[in-house]
């Protein structure tokens, strides 16, 4: 199931869903827009190795926003901090956007239960386009969980800003 506008903002105000800043005209039928942050990241190296860790350089976004190449991948974040132990979210790149050719989190859009932080968007545009800080980017969905629900404890809880790629720390990890 999925929750409907009036019944996200219900669980917002009794602390259920953590949205932060909550704007109630951000609410839709069943979604909650959530907005472009001010910073992008992208990875400097010529190939991206998921065995390490990639450097990676930060644009700041000013009123005057900033052009988006296709043949970058673009690391961005949420102005919101959104998250539940309750239900599962999942984050979709809004309509409006991807008529405009900007792919938003296309492999990744589910958030665990338990997470709650700034999310990192995947963005990726098919050609030149300007994107501005605060600009509505994506839309989140809540859906009931069924079942024991298990917390999610892992090393992006808490974000702030876009979060580069950690697959490495997990490989690092292994016994």
């Amino acid at each position: 199931m999925i929750l409907t506008g009036p019944e996200i903002t219900e669980a917002a105000a009794d602390g259920r869903i953590t949205i932060s800043p909550f704007v109630p005209e951000q609410v839709n039928p069943n979604s909650y827009n959530v907005r472009l942050g001010e910073t992008l990241l992208a990875y400097t190296d010529e190939v991206i190795d998921p065995y390490r860790s990639n450097p990676t350089s930060a644009v700041q976004l000013g009123e005057e926003g900033h052009v988006l190449r296709p043949d970058q991948l673009y690391l961005g974040h949420t102005v919101e901090s959104v998250g539940s132990e309750v239900y599962v979210p999942l984050l979709f790149g809004r309509s409006s956007v991807g008529r405009l050719g900007l792919f938003v989190e296309i492999t990744a859009p589910i958030g665990d239960i338990g997470f709650v932080g700034q999310w990192t968007l995947m963005l990726s545009p098919v050609r030149p386009l300007r994107v501005y800080p605060g600009m509505k980017i994506g839309q989140i969905m809540f859906f009931v969980s069924l079942g024991r629900i298990d917390l999610y404890d892992g090393k992006y809880q808490g974000s702030e800003g876009p979060q580069a790629s950690r697959y490495w720390a997990d490989r690092m990890a292994l016994p």
